[in-house]
């Protein structure tokens, strides 16, 4: 098989490792031929989010540049979670965690090729993992693990006074078994993550060591944040979700659209496959003329059509641009409308409500008064057409979507009426 023997300068271009054990040993690794790697997702929610894009889409680059990989999804781990600095994980069940199992397969799956001579393989830790007894694993496993080491752990640390379980404090040996198992059954020898894996990553590297001998490789890419250091969500305390049904793809079209400036060039070396050429360009552009957005216009585009298709990218700019007058309702996809108008702000109505109680109700202006000025100034409109008669009521005539209307005051304030 054929490799790149550029994939690594690309990587590091990107921005895309944090940490390596090796970075001389996996250059030579990486061009002397086809490298059996492997990149772990634990079913710890209904579905991946921008985090596990990032893993998702370097393996995508790896495989690419002729490298093999086996994607693990955690049936086994999922069961258990590993800890993070905030506190206990919520243990679910087993059938709840299979059922996220088939969710996160499924999301993975069109990112990587099947076919082929470094057809990707997908594999379940649970497999090895349901069968094995407690005196095996402590004895062919946790007898490798030093306690002090674990210890040394920065989330072991954190959690130390407050207090971590048995259960969370031993994860590591789970993973690491992982890539003991996967270099022994299938001549695995590179893994690859986040930097908070940082610690099992290498725990894998050390116990294929130890336990066979062996000489395996890792990498970690960076945690993507924002310029201030916080982590990224769709809200404070929510994450950008891959599934169309947990976070629309209006939604996540538009949060790649309002990336800010300074953020730009690094998300498109992380998240989009555009050359060099094509970046350094955006990243001009942006620096110049930072108004017109281009940066931010083609990584939405980019990372929306990679994860929900070019159609539903298609679907969001023209339902972004009908919204603020530039195209018309009723030509859009219903269920792209709606997202995007429950995204805007979504208030509930009945039929027969006048336009001025619509307003004041959406929050678009405090009262009816101030809606009537509104209106008289000729800054009211209802599905983009400006309303000059105050006592207008909306009847089924006027709406779109199957049931909406859509408010605007002036040029940027939105809002939608589910009518029912």
């Amino acid at each position: 098989m054929t490799v790149d023997p550029q994939l690594l300068d690309d990587l590091e271009w990107r921005g895309l490792i944090a940490h390596s054990t090796d970075l001389d040993a996996l250059r030579e690794a990486l061009t002397s031929g086809s490298v059996r790697f492997y990149v772990g997702f634990d079913p710890t929610a209904p579905s991946l989010h921008m985090g596990n894009l990032v893993q998702i889409l370097t393996a995508r680059r790896l495989q690419l540049a002729g490298h093999t990989p086996y994607a693990l999804v955690g049936g086994a781990t999922g069961m258990i979670g590993d800890p993070k600095e905030s506190g206990e994980r919520t243990l679910n069940s087993l059938d709840t965690v299979k059922d996220w199992v088939d969710r996160v397969r499924r999301q993975i799956e069109p990112f990587l090729s099947f076919e082929g001579e470094n057809a990707a393989t997908m594999v379940n830790n649970y497999d090895w993992t349901a069968s094995l007894s407690t005196i095996d694993f402590l004895r062919d496993i946790g007898k490798h693990f030093p306690v002090n080491r674990m210890l040394a752990r920065d989330v072991v640390k954190s959690r130390l006074e407050a207090g971590i379980s048995y259960t969370e404090f031993s994860y590591i040996l789970l993973q690491s078994m992982d890539f003991l198992e996967l270099y022994r059954q299938h001549g695995v020898t590179m893994q690859f993550g986040g930097s908070d894996q940082w610690g099992n990553l290498t725990g894998g590297v050390e116990l294929i060591r130890r336990a066979d001998g062996g000489r395996a490789h890792a990498f970690a890419t960076p945690l993507i944040t924002k310029s201030d250091g916080t982590k990224y969500g769709k809200t404070e305390g929510g994450a950008l979700w891959l599934d169309a049904t947990m976070m629309s793809p209006y939604a996540f079209h538009q949060f790649w659209l309002n990336a800010e400036d300074a953020k730009i060039g690094e998300l498109l070396r992380v998240f989009t496959f555009l050359s060099r050429a094509e970046i350094e360009d955006l990243e001009k552009q942006t620096a110049e003329t930072p108004h017109l957005r281009a940066g931010q216009k083609a990584l939405a585009d980019a990372v929306t059509t990679l994860v929900h298709g070019a159609e539903e990218t298609e679907n969001a700019k023209a339902a972004a641009a009908a919204l603020f007058g530039g195209g018309a309702l009723v030509d859009l996809n219903p269920a792209t409308l709606a997202s995007a108008l429950r995204e805007a702000g979504a208030t509930q109505a009945s039929l027969g409500t006048s336009y001025v109680d619509l307003l004041v109700g959406s929050g678009l202006v405090k009262s009816r008064g101030d809606a009537r000025r509104t209106i008289a100034e000729g800054g009211a409109y209802l599905n983009n057409e400006r309303v000059t008669d105050p006592e207008l009521v909306p009847d089924e005539s006027h709406l779109v979507a199957g049931g909406w209307l859509v408010l605007r005051r002036g040029k940027r304030n939105l809002a939608g009426v589910e009518i029912g």
